[in-house]
């Protein structure tokens, strides 16, 4: 008995393979494709050598791949060139360091040994309120690579060139009171120059949990630009630390700053000046009180698990620091802890004076 005819069409359609017959037709439709190309690509090579000019998929096969009008191919190049810049800056032992600091008169960029063709990299503004010549003025200035017409930053880094001393005329700069430094050799003399901070800039991430806002001193609420030094070592050190307790098991989102750059105005005169130093290492720059602050309640968190934030938690943070000089002797320095009082809830103070300090 012969099966229906639906069931009949069912059956061919599940055997495997083609018929002779539709084999057949498959090798002429695939002769006549590859003819018809054939023909396509031997016109156009015929009118490339009669003009002198590719044409079509030829130029986009033959044209630099870095010109302006470059095929999509050049966005390839591109952003191996920008990651290639991006790799080649020194970030710090930690890798999170994400500014550099120049005095005036310095190449104005770090440079990698090279780049391609066509690609080269800039200075520009950071914002709008930005102004002036950034290949010799001071201010905060993205880097940017440019091909063409095309300009792309490259990402967390940014150039910072220093206000120099001179510019401070009876202890400010501007309005902006500042003081002056002690008269002292060494590592206690003036930093050279100082970083101008503004409404605009001062959240800008100097690294990876630090802002070049929380380094502004206390005080002069209303008063803009401010100043302040900062020490990219310094930064370096802070993110080994937070790394060292990171690979310990503890968690880093967020930390609080107590205090970062300190003018010599207020380390003398500011608020409680109780425990501060003549020559504390917050007026250059390469000291900063911390405290680590995941909940966002502005105290210390019970980093050592006893169920309250006591001086223990400040030590477990004081032996991350210490941890990190003993393996990178560069960044040896100062080290203290201090427990909660009526202001604060306990916070550990870490400095890069060059030799060993601990209290």
């Amino acid at each position: 008995m012969r099966q229906p005819y639906f069931r009949r069409q069912i059956s061919r359609l599940q055997k495997p393979g083609l018929s002779e017959r539709q084999e057949r037709r498959f090798r002429v439709a695939s002769i006549f494709v590859v003819l018809f190309f054939a023909c396509g690509w031997s016109y156009a090579i015929a009118v490339s050598v009669e003009t002198g000019e590719p044409i079509g998929i030829l130029a986009r096969m033959t044209a630099n791949p870095l010109a302006s009008d470059a095929p999509p191919e050049a966005a390839f190049l591109f952003d191996a060139a920008l990651n290639r810049f991006a790799a080649s800056v020194d970030r710090g032992q930690s890798g999170a360091v994400n500014v550099v600091i120049q005095e005036s008169g310095d190449d104005a960029l770090p440079r990698p040994d090279s780049l391609p063709a066509g690609v080269e990299a800039v200075l520009a503004p950071t914002d709008s309120a930005t102004r002036g010549n950034p290949d010799v003025d001071p201010g905060v200035w993205n880097v940017l690579l440019r091909m063409g017409q095309v300009s792309r930053p490259i990402p967390n880094l940014n150039v910072v060139r220093l206000v120099p001393m001179s510019a401070k005329r009876g202890g400010r700069i501007g309005s902006y009171r500042i003081g002056d430094w002690p008269d002292k050799a060494g590592i206690y003399a003036q930093p050279s120059g100082l970083i101008e901070v503004t409404p605009q800039n001062r959240n800008l991430r100097v690294s990876e949990h630090l802002t070049l806002g929380d380094f502004v001193t206390k005080g002069q609420d209303n008063v803009w630009p401010k100043y302040v030094a900062m020490s990219t070592r310094l930064l370096d050190k802070l993110e080994l630390t937070i790394k060292e307790l990171e690979e310990s098991g503890i968690p880093v989102k967020d930390i609080g700053v107590i205090s970062g750059f300190r003018t010599p105005d207020y380390n003398a005169h500011g608020g409680s000046t109780g425990g501060r130093g003549e020559l504390s290492r917050h007026m250059y720059g390469d000291a900063i009180d911390i405290y680590i602050d995941n909940d966002g309640d502005g105290r210390m968190d019970d980093l050592d698990r006893n169920g309250r934030v006591d001086l223990g938690d400040a030590k477990v943070l004081a032996a991350a620091a210490d941890r990190v000089e003993k393996n990178y002797a560069t960044l040896i320095g100062g080290i203290g802890t201090y427990r909660a009082t009526g202001a604060h809830s306990g916070f550990v103070h870490i400095d890069t004076r060059g030799f060993r300090a601990r209290w």
